[in-house]
């Protein structure tokens, strides 16, 4: 018992790594831009141009993880992508930002998955919900912690000491990881046999409406991280520790709501409540109150604006480890690893468009009105999806058709 949990300590640990590593460039957007005269559309290139990797390495990070187990997958991949990290503050270009943007992607495409296959593999159904929401407790408080340290770090010695900091922490974590991780080898020989029936998910209902869902959910979501910092300093002033201080506390809040739902829904499936049944009042409760994020654009003050950041945020993190809960219980155990990169895949088409369309709409004014607009509208969007599609009978449907054709 101790062992596991020592591991999902672990796995939070490095996802959030993974997400201070990755939003480093939003903190330091603004001084960026001056520096290499950037405008906002190639600034939205290089927000997204970490998705363009890691959206297609998913698939083959489950492939990975599936085949060879987490401990060394993960630990490569992490040692990898800090360095690709670090080597950011020795950038003389917008091409070297560029391609170092794409082998950050590459290395952290294994954390998603290895960590969910993890959870899948080592935690019943009915006690998911809470390895599940540390994790995403992890990648909701890196950026957070990302918009503390980074502010903090960008104040007092600039935008390229940001990058070289932040990158050591990923190589001291792969110190413990090596030895607390499982070295998986009993799963790889069950699972390199068990092939991916990918025509019995395509023609599955439910696959499709969690990929749909995904993709909306994760819009909102990289809107948020990419581009809400330069909208505090751009539209409303803040300075830059006033900006990070507004959104770290935003997402450190929706961690801890997002720790506490998975925890008051894993209570309720424990006294006997349907499992997809209380995941999906909690999910689609939480996406719907998200679209709050709207409200900044009728804020009439910079109190105001905060106010509806940090409950859109959290409101967020009342769906965020129950979604993603629900989802672990469409993939069976012996193919969760490339089900699951197959859905993060389609979460990462949201990551490539919504810094680079949010980029272009906002021209050479820098107006966020219509980006915060379309960005707002997608939790509902995704909740409608949710709604109509996931039902318990879908669940066993999928679940039959999988072991047919296995």
């Amino acid at each position: 018992m101790t062992g596991r949990w020592a591991v999902v300590a672990l796995i939070f640990l490095g996802i959030l790594i993974s997400y201070v590593d990755r939003g480093n460039v939003s903190i330091v957007a603004v001084p960026l831009m001056n520096e290499f005269q950037l405008s906002s559309a190639q600034m939205g290139v290089l927000m997204s141009s970490f998705f363009w990797t890691y959206a297609l390495a998913q698939v083959p990070a489950g492939y990975v993880v599936d085949r060879f187990g987490i401990r060394a997958s993960y630990c490569f991949a992490l040692v990898a992508w800090s360095m690709a990290g670090m080597a950011v503050a020795w950038a003389e270009s917008f091409t070297h930002l560029l391609l170092l943007r794409l082998v950050l992607g590459v290395g952290e495409a294994v954390s998603p998955v290895a960590s969910l296959s993890y959870i899948k593999q080592n935690f019943e159904e009915k006690a998911q919900g809470l390895p599940t929401a540390i994790y995403i407790a992890g990648l909701t408080a890196g950026p957070g912690v990302g918009a503390f340290l980074g502010a903090q770090l960008l104040d007092q010695f600039g935008w390229r000491k940001v990058f070289l900091f932040t990158g050591l922490a990923g190589l001291a974590w792969a110190v413990p990881w090596w030895f607390l991780a499982p070295r998986s080898e009993a799963a790889v020989k069950r699972t390199a046999a068990a092939p991916l029936p990918l025509a019995s998910l395509l023609r599955s209902r439910l696959i499709w409406a969690l990929w749909a869902s995904v993709f909306f959910y994760s819009y909102f979501w990289y809107f948020v991280l990419n581009w809400m910092p330069p909208y505090l300093v751009l539209t409303h002033g803040f300075t830059t520790r006033e900006m990070g201080s507004s959104i770290g506390w935003a997402l450190l809040g929706m961690a801890v709501v997002n720790l506490t739902s998975a925890w008051l829904a894993d209570g309720l499936i424990r006294r006997g409540g349907a499992a997809l049944g209380w995941r999906k009042v909690f999910v689609l409760t939480g996406f719907v109150l998200a679209s709050s994020l709207l409200l900044v654009l009728r804020a009439p003050s910079r109190g105001w604006v905060i106010a509806a950041l940090a409950f859109a945020m959290c409101s967020l993190g009342v769906a965020s480890g129950n979604f993603w809960a629900l989802s672990q219980m469409a993939a069976p155990k012996s193919v969760v690893g490339r089900v699951l990169g197959l859905q993060n895949t389609i979460a990462q088409f949201a990551g490539i468009l919504a810094p680079s369309l949010t980029g272009f709409l906002l021209g050479p004014e820098k107006n966020f009105t219509v980006a915060i607009w379309i960005a707002g509208c997608c939790p509902l969007i995704a909740a409608l999806i949710l709604l109509w599609a996931v039902r318990a009978d879908s669940v066993e449907r999928l679940h039959e058709s999988l072991a047919r054709a296995a």
